[in-house]
């Protein structure tokens, strides 16, 4: 590949990361807020390399086009000797036109911006609730609050493996996007990620109640009510139920991950 290619491509790609990781939370679709020093960072660097890059190849061309003239009128220079391209009547020092498809990538950071993970993947996954370490795990005292605002997650594994049941009767206020489930009703979902979108985790809530009625699929909404125990724990793909007193439609959050 040529240089000034190299140039531009590491100029480029520098910037798109610089542009979702500084400049916006695009980010967080795709990976850990905790990520983004190192995304800069990253991003810093390649700019860098590439505008390093791009002044050697200028001065490069420079000194090419500006020989000394006492090597030039010596015999042995380059220039009196036939160039090995010239023997076979074309020049081979442009790189494959293949490279230019490494653009590709950072055309669709900047122009298009996936979405993060919703509906559409956590329709097509199962509920993963991952039984805590230890043979009996233990776990803390839920803090006070009224309703308790818990994650998905923390309330998927409270559900399903604390058997001391400290969810019972307690109002808790959980948020995620709504999905549809076979048979009729909804599950409130959320994805959980350790490290980026690619090791996302599910984890759903059955929404029960009469006077709730299903959001449209995909959307986010805020959901108060109390855990329905029916007797299907300590399994990793047991998925608790909520009777629901509020369900309220809210906005995406700044980060749709938990």
């Amino acid at each position: 590949m040529r240089r000034e290619v190299q140039a531009i491509l590491l100029v480029l790609l520098g910037t798109a990361l610089l542009r979702i990781s500084l400049f916006s939370d695009s980010y967080l679709r795709y990976v850990r807020a905790a990520l983004q020093p190192y995304l800069v960072a990253t991003g810093v660097v390649l700019v860098l390399l590439g505008v390093a890059s791009a002044i050697a190849t200028v001065r490069a061309l420079r000194t090419d086009s500006n020989p000394d003239p006492a090597e030039s009128n010596h015999p042995d220079h380059p220039d009196h000797q036939a160039a090995p391209d010239e023997h076979h009547g074309h020049s081979h020092h442009g790189g494959p036109r293949i490279a230019w498809l490494l653009m590709l990538p950072v055309l669709a950071i900047v122009l298009i911006a996936p979405p993060a993970l919703g509906s559409y993947t956590a329709q097509r996954s199962e509920s993963t609730t991952v039984k805590p370490a230890g043979t009996e795990p233990t776990f803390p005292p839920l803090p006070a609050g009224d309703p308790l605002s818990m994650t998905l997650a923390s309330f998927d594994v409270r559900a399903v493996w604390d058997t001391a049941a400290p969810l019972r009767g307690r109002r808790v206020k959980l948020v995620g996007f709504a999905t549809s489930r076979k048979g009729g009703g909804w599950y409130l979902t959320r994805l959980t990620i350790s490290c980026c979108a690619a090791d996302a985790l599910t984890s759903k809530v059955e929404i029960r109640g009469s006077a709730t009625q299903a959001p449209p699929p995909g959307s986010w909404v805020e959901v108060v009510g109390v855990w329905q125990p029916d007797g299907r724990t300590a399994q990793d793909d047991t998925i608790p139920a909520l009777t629901a007193a509020q369900v309220t439609r809210i906005p995406e959050p700044r980060d749709p991950y938990e």
